[in-house]
């Protein structure tokens, strides 16, 4: 397991950087003015210019490709509950999601922002557990109709 974990936190870190790069360049045409905005004006500042301001987001969103890639042997985990793997792999992405956002400056730095922040990845986490949970039941009783099917014709 050791050895996944390490392979796949090396496939993770540049699938993190592609992921933050495309939601940039979201953010940067939903904002609809024709500029690309890299980085948040707050990252930049903090930073002294544009340039560290993207290799710093850069890096901390390969680690957290890496961090989420890497939890990901959570759910290989045959002898915990759903319920348990749930808990804890919400934990890591809470672990690796929050600091990296606060130093990146994607969350207000005030109760407000942080409640707020805090609201919308509990939100997202929900909906995407939700839909793999969805997802692998749909493909479960899929599995079990085919068995079904094969047991009643012997």
């Amino acid at each position: 397991m050791k050895n996944q974990i390490i392979k796949l936190g090396l496939i993770g870190f540049p699938v993190g950087i592609a992921i933050g790069f495309v939601i940039t360049l979201i953010i940067s045409a939903c904002i609809g003015n024709g500029f690309y905005y890299p980085v948040t004006p707050e990252l930049i500042s903090s930073m002294g210019n544009e340039l560290n301001a993207v290799i710093l987001q850069t890096v901390l969103c390969g680690i957290m490709g890496s961090g989420f890639a890497m939890a990901s042997v959570i759910w290989d985990v045959d002898s915990w509950s759903l319920a348990k793997q749930s808990a804890i792999y919400f934990l890591i992405a809470c672990i690796i999601m929050f600091p990296i956002a606060y130093i990146t400056n994607w969350m207000k730095h005030s109760i407000a922002g942080v409640l707020s922040y805090v609201g919308i990845f509990v939100v997202i986490f929900v909906i995407a557990w939700l839909a793999q949970y969805l997802s692998w039941k749909r493909k479960i009783k899929r599995m079990n109709d085919c068995f079904k099917k094969d047991k009643d014709m012997n």
